[in-house]
Order: C-alpha cells, then structure tokens, then sequence
C-alpha cells in the first residue's frame, strides 16, 4: 500500500474514531479478562499490519476478535472464521503422525533417514545413514534449510522470482537439491538448527511408511476425528477457502517499500514444512487434544516434550512442538508458522484448558508473541 492510501486510511480511522468519542456515551467493554489481549491487537495494526485474528479457548468458554482490515483495497474487515495459510504449525500435524506411527510399531525415532529414504540425503557432507528420525523432527539433524539457499531465495523470495514462480509446483526432490547443494550445518545430534528440509524429509517418511500422500495421513489420523472443518493439506490449490482475507507481502528483509497482494500462492512448495491451510477455532481444538492426550499414546506424547535449547533463550524444541516460557513464569506449548503474506501463532497451556491461535494477513511487522503474553500474562 503507498503512502497516500496509508494517510487516506489513517485519516478515515481518525474522523470514525473522532465521531465515536464525540457520541453519546456507552457502556465500558466487559471485564472479560482479555482487555491486554485486544490492547495488543490493535498495537500491531498500529505497527503497520492490516489485519489481526484471535480466538481464545478457556475451558468450555471460548472468546474471539479481530483488529485492522482483511482487505486494504475494500477495508472489509477480518473475520474471526477465516482460513489462513499456518505455515510451520504444519510441522506439528506432521510430528503427530510420525509419532503415532511409531505407536503402531511401524517405525522407530531411531530409525535412520537412509532407512526410509536410501541414497535420498547426500551430498556436501550430508549423510542419511547418520541421521534419525528423532533429529528431523527435532531440528538436531543438520540438514542445511532449503529456505536459506540462495537459489530458490532468488527463485521463490525476491519480487521478481515470487510474481514470475507463485504457482510452481516443485516435486519435494527439487527442493531438497537446494539443500544438499550446501554444508550441513554441523554434524547430527551436535547442535540446534531450525530447518524446513527436515519436515521435507519426514512427509516423505510418513509417505513410505504408510504408502499414502502424508497429507491424506493427516487428514485420516488427525482432521477427520478432531472435526477439523477448516483444516486441509491443499495440493495445488492457490486461493484460500472462505471466509478468508487478503494476505500481503513485503516480498523483502525490509519493512519499506512497496506492500505486494500474495494472497494467490501454491504453498506445495512448502511441503511438510508449511502447506496446511487451518482457522484459529481448529487450531485451538488441535492443540488442546494433542495436549490432553487424545492423539498420542502417553509414552509417544512425553516424547513428543522432550526438548533441546532452541535458538530462543526462552524457549526449547520438541518434537515439532515448542516449550514457551512466557514472562510471567507460564509455559506454553505450541507451534508458529510465517509465510508469505501470513503470520500465525497457537499455543495452549500444558493441560490444554487455555488456548490461543493468532495470526497476521501480512508477514513484515507486528509481534503474535505479544498478543500471547498479554492473554497469558496480562501485559
């Protein structure tokens, strides 16, 4: 969006603002114990993103709200039932699977990659016969990330590769080229490294495995019993199902510049890593089941929370779950996912009671971590 739609919004937004206060007076808004949470909803449209979802679950009780538009053209607002793309929460779904597999006897963490996938990861010092499943899910493998080559950067990331490449629909081989053209971050199970090749990897297990597409197993094992309505693993469909918003873009490491309309994109480009489309009502209904034990044995759930030391000082990885500690003292388990045109976030309590799931229709500013600690922890 130009600078002058941005003034022409902002003063639409004042004269309504001022025609309010002028009003005659209404009632306070209900102590409903989530005045921190809409405070920092609306300081992330303040902060440049166009529109804000929530939903929250406590116990039987559930609360939702949205801030900002879903449309910059229409300023149609979002709605609290949109479909957005979840990006990295995808890899939750997948470590499920891959878990529950493991339940049925049908493979082991131990297992190696070669195992699975026989001469699939080499090159540049990548070597499947030293890699297991536990350190794809874990991101202890040391598989460069696909996402940080230069290559499919320029292809798939800049302007000029997204408009030209937005509805590509590379084979999972193709992408993994990108990744074993570089270095192994460090030898496996020696470090921490966040990688979207290693849930790459681990659809393509799940594939062997069971001997369907990873996202048929997703749906059959976890959309389908949960009555996930809105969840789906899309093929090669491009548009977002409705109600949804319009997602926009950067497209750049900055936040300037010219704000670009992503909201059509083949996202089978981001394969097990990130090519769920969900709402925020599913993603809470997810997490609490997962949490309450009503997708993993016990034995594969305390597996799936065994962490190691992120990248984050104030959070651990588990098996394609994440142990927050917020700054209250509160611990959150969960997943966040970005991708172009879309920022999302969903975390519960351990005991699966209170959940939240957020997400942006933009991927440049704002702050989903935020609006979790002000419902968490009320500042």
């Amino acid at each position: 969006m130009n600078r002058r739609a941005r003034r022409f919004l902002m003063a639409a937004t004042a004269v309504a603002l001022s025609a309010a206060l002028a009003g005659p007076a209404v009632a306070a808004p209900p102590a409903d114990g989530h005045d921190a949470t809409r405070q920092a909803m609306r300081a992330a449209v303040a902060d440049g993103v166009p529109g804000v979802t929530v939903r929250v679950q406590r116990g039987h009780g559930a609360w939702a709200a949205t801030a900002g538009v879903g449309d910059l053209r229409t300023g149609k607002p979002r709605s609290t039932r949109d479909h957005y793309r979840v990006a990295s929460i995808s890899k939750t779904f997948v470590a499920t699977v891959v878990l529950q597999l493991e339940a049925e006897g049908r493979l082991s963490l131990d297992d190696t990659v070669d195992k699975w996938l026989p001469g699939v990861v080499r090159g540049n010092g990548h070597d499947g016969r030293e890699i297991t499943l536990r350190q794809l899910l874990n991101h202890t493998s040391g598989i460069f990330d696909y996402l940080g080559d230069a290559g499919f950067q320029r292809t798939y990331m800049t302007a000029d590769g997204f408009m030209k490449h937005r509805f590509d629909e590379a084979e999972p081989e193709e992408l993994l080229a990108f990744a074993l053209a570089n270095e192994p971050y460090f030898a496996p199970g020696s470090s921490f490294e966040y990688s979207n090749t290693n849930y790459l990897l681990a659809a393509r297990v799940i594939e062997k495995a069971t001997g369907n597409d990873y996202g048929d197993e997703i749906d059959r094992r976890i959309i389908a019993p949960l009555h996930l309505t809105s969840t789906s693993v899309p093929t090669t469909r491009v548009t977002l199902p409705r109600p949804s918003s319009r997602a926009y873009s950067k497209l750049a490491e900055t936040d300037t510049g010219p704000t670009y309309d992503v909201t059509e994109l083949n996202a089978r480009l981001a394969y097990g890593s990130g090519q769920m489309v969900s709402g925020s009502a599913d993603l809470n209904r997810f997490y609490s089941a997962l949490l309450r034990g009503r997708l993993l044995p016990p034995e594969q759930l305390k597996k799936m929370k065994t962490t190691v030391p992120s990248s984050r000082e104030t959070s651990r990885y588990g098996l394609g779950l994440v142990d927050r500690k917020l700054s209250c003292g509160v611990h959150v388990w969960g997943h966040d996912g970005g991708i172009s045109g879309s920022n999302s976030d969903a975390v519960t309590t351990e005991d699966g009671r209170h959940t939240l799931a957020v997400n942006f229709n933009s991927d440049w500013s704002g702050s989903t971590e935020a609006i979790i600690e002000a419902e968490f922890c009320g500042t």
